[in-house]
C-alpha cells in the first residue's frame, strides 16, 4: 500500500500555545479594555480569569476568545483583571481547579489577590459536581464569587448557590457519558488493524497511506537506536542499560531525559513486532501485552523492527541479566533531605548480608562503583535530629491564616465619610459655627474621629496572609512526630544536608562529614499551610 511522504512526528503535534492565535484586531481590543480598566476606581472588585482548554478543535472556543470574553464581561460588572489563569491541554473532568498549574497557584498561594473568579462556562471550569462543591464551600469560606460568562452564576444569592449546583450536575452527567464513549472506542480500536487513536510506541509515527487514512510507519531514527541497543546487548561483553543510554543520549538518537529503566521498557515491548499491545495491569511492574484478535492470533498494525526471533532472543538476554534485587527500600529515614556531597544524589538506606549476618548502609547513586557507602546509619540520623534542633528547634510553629479586609475597610469608610462630615460642618458658614458649643462639641469630635482613622492599620484593610503562633516550638513538634515529621518538615522547606566520605588509612570504614545547608528564608517556609483542598475538606 503507498503512503504519503509526510508523516505526523512530535514536532507536527505539538500542544496549542496561545501566543500564536492573538490576531492585530484582538491585540486593539485588549489595549482599549486594558485603558477602560485603568479608568476604575481603587476600590474596585479584582477579578481574575479562569481560561481551560483540552484540546483545540473547530468546535472549541480559543483561549484568546474566552480572554476577550471574560474581560469584556469584568468591564461591564466594574471589575479590574487582576490575573488570568491559563491552563491549557488540561482535562477538566482529571485535573480539579486547584491541581492545575496556574489556577491552582492562586487559589493556594494568592487568594488575598483577587474577590471574583471568571470562567467562560462551567464546563470549562469544572466537570465534576464533587469538585464544583469544593470550590464552591472555598470561595464561601474566603468571601469570593464566581461568575460565569454564559451561566447564570453567582454565589451572592440563595437561587445563583441553588443553579451552579444544578449545571454542576448536567456538566458531571456530560463528562460520564463522554468518558463512557472514549472507554467504547478504545476497546474497538484494540480489535482493529488501523490505527485509530493514541500514541504509538516507541520505534512507530503515524503517517497517512494514498486514502488518506492513518497508518503505522517505522521511525528510522528510532529503527536504528533499538537495533543498536540489541546488538550492543547481544555482544559476548554486553553493553549495561546505563551505557546504552549514555551513547545514546551523545550521538543524538534519544533525547537527554532518556532513563535506563525506561530504555528497558523499551526494548521489552512487544509492540516492537508490530502488534497491537495493551497495558498489562496485573502488578506493579510496567509492561504490555500482545491483543489477539478474535482468531486467537496476535493483531498486526505495523511492520515489525524486530522479528519475533530477534525479539524472544533478546528477552532472553535481558532476563539473564536481571537481578532478583529486592523491592526498593521505603525505610530510608530523611530521604531527599540526605544528599551526596560529590554527586549530589539522594542518599538512600541499602540492605545486604555478609557472612549470614544484616548489614545496612547509605549510598548514594551516581558516585563510581555504584555510589559510595556510609556505615552506620542510625549515627548518620541522630548526628542530624541533633543539627536540626540546635539550629531550628526554639522556632516557634507559625500557621497561615486568611484574613479579610472586608470589615476594616468598612469601618475606614465609615470614619472617612464622618470626618469629611464633621470638617464640612465646621469650614467658615457651616453648621457646627453658629455656636461656641456646638463647634467645641465638633472640634472634639472630630480629633475623636481622626485618631481612630490614624489607628486602623492600613494592612487590616487588605484580604490577606497571616503567620499565627500555635502555642509550640518545632522541638515539641518533632518530639512528636519523631524523625518522620522532621524529615517531611525539612523536605519541604528546602533544608539539605551534605555528606562527605573521607577515607583513613588503615581503617576500612571512612570518616563521615554532615553539612547542614539552610535557605536564608527558612522562617517563612517554616509556617504551616493549611490544604483547603484536601479529601477532608
Amino acid at each position: 500500500m503507498g503512503k504519503r511522504s509526510r508523516t505526523r512526528t512530535a514536532a507536527d503535534r505539538t500542544q496549542y500555545t496561545v501566543e500564536a492565535e492573538w490576531t492585530e484586531a484582538d491585540l486593539a481590543l485588549l489595549g482599549e479594555l486594558k485603558r477602560a480598566e485603568a479608568l476604575l476606581p481603587d476600590d474596585a472588585p479584582r477579578a481574575l480569569l479562569s481560561i481551560r482548554l483540552s484540546v483545540l478543535t473547530d468546535d472549541t472556543t480559543s483561549p484568546v476568545r474566552q480572554e476577550l470574553d471574560l474581560r469584556m464581561l469584568a468591564r461591564e460588572r466594574g471589575c479590574r483583571v487582576v490575573g488570568v489563569a491559563s491552563d491549557l491541554n488540561v482535562s477538566a473532568t482529571k485535573v480539579p481547579p486547584w491541581k492545575r498549574k496556574k489556577l491552582g497557584d492562586w487559589l493556594n498561594n494568592r487568594a488575598p489577590e483577587f474577590d471574583v473568579l471568571f470562567f467562560w462556562k462551567l464546563d470549562r471550569f469544572v466537570r465534576r459536581l464533587s469538585d464544583l462543591s469544593i470550590m464552591i464551600d472555598w470561595c464561601l469560606k474566603y468571601g469570593k464569587n464566581l461568575v460565569s460568562k454564559h451561566d447564570s452564576i453567582d454565589l451572592t444569592t440563595t437561587a445563583g448557590k441553588i443553579m451552579v449546583t444544578i449545571i454542576g450536575g448536567i456538566a458531571e452527567i456530560e463528562a460520564a457519558n463522554t468518558s463512557t464513549r472514549v472507554a467504547s472506542l478504545w476497546e474497538y480500536t484494540k480489535t482493529q488493524s488501523e490505527w485509530l487513536v493514541g500514541k504509538p510506541a516507541y520505534g512507530y509515527e503515524t503517517a497517512e497511506d494514498e486514502d488518506g487514512n492513518v497508518i503505522l510507519v517505522i521511525n528510522k531514527l528510532a529503527h536504528r537506536a533499538l537495533h543498536w541497543c540489541r546488538n550492543a546487548a547481544m555482544r559476548d561483553s554486553p553493553a549495561s542499560a546505563r551505557r546504552m543510554v549514555k551513547v545514546l543520549v551523545r550521538s543524538g538518537l534519544c533525547g537527554p531525559g532518556l532513563t535506563a529503566s525506561t530504555l528497558l521498557r523499551r526494548l521489552r515491548n512487544p509492540a516492537l513486532m508490530g502488534y497491537r499491545v495493551e497495558e498489562d495491569k496485573n502488578g506493579g511492574v510496567r509492561r504490555a501485552k500482545v491483543v489477539l484478535g478474535s482468531d486467537g492470533k496476535p493483531i498486526r498494525v505495523a511492520e515489525p523492527v524486530f522479528t519475533e526471533d530477534e525479539f524472544e532472543s533478546l528477552q532472553e538476554v535481558l532476563d539473564g541479566r536481571k537481578k532478583n534485587q529486592p523491592a526498593r527500600n521505603s525505610e530510608t529515614k530523611f530521604l531527599g533531605v540526605l544528599i551526596c556531597h560529590d554527586c549530589g544524589t539522594n542518599v538512600t538506606l541499602k540492605k545486604t548480608t555478609t557472612d549470614g549476618r544484616p548489614y545496612r548502609y547509605l549510598r548514594c547513586g551516581d558516585c563510581r562503583s555504584g555510589g559510595h557507602g556510609v556505615p552506620e546509619p542510625e549515627g548518620v540520623y541522630s548526628k542530624i535530629v541533633d543539627d536540626v534542633l540546635r539550629v531550628l528547634g526554639d522556632e516557634p510553629v507559625m500557621t497561615r491564616e486568611y484574613r479579610e479586609g472586608a470589615e476594616a475597610r468598612k469601618e475606614q469608610k465609615r470614619l472617612e465619610e464622618s470626618v469629611t462630615y464633621y470638617m464640612t460642618g465646621l469650614a467658615p458658614g457651616g453648621r457646627f459655627t453658629k455656636t461656641r458649643f456646638t463647634k467645641e462639641r465638633a472640634e472634639n469630635t472630630l480629633d475623636d474621629l481622626i485618631k481612630q482613622l490614624e489607628a486602623i492599620d492600613p494592612e487590616s484593610t487588605n484580604d490577606r496572609w497571616v503567620a499565627v503562633h500555635n502555642g509550640k516550638s518545632f522541638r515539641a513538634r518533632w518530639q512528636e512526630g519523631g524523625m518522620e515529621a522532621m524529615g517531611a518538615d525539612l523536605l519541604r522547606v528546602g533544608v539539605k544536608c551534605k555528606i562527605k566520605r573521607t577515607k583513613v588509612k588503615g581503617v576500612r570504614a571512612p570518616q563521615v562529614h554532615l553539612k547542614l545547608m539552610i535557605p536564608k528564608d527558612v522562617r517563612e517556609r517554616l509556617v504551616l499551610k493549611q490544604d483547603d483542598f484536601a479529601e477532608a475538606f
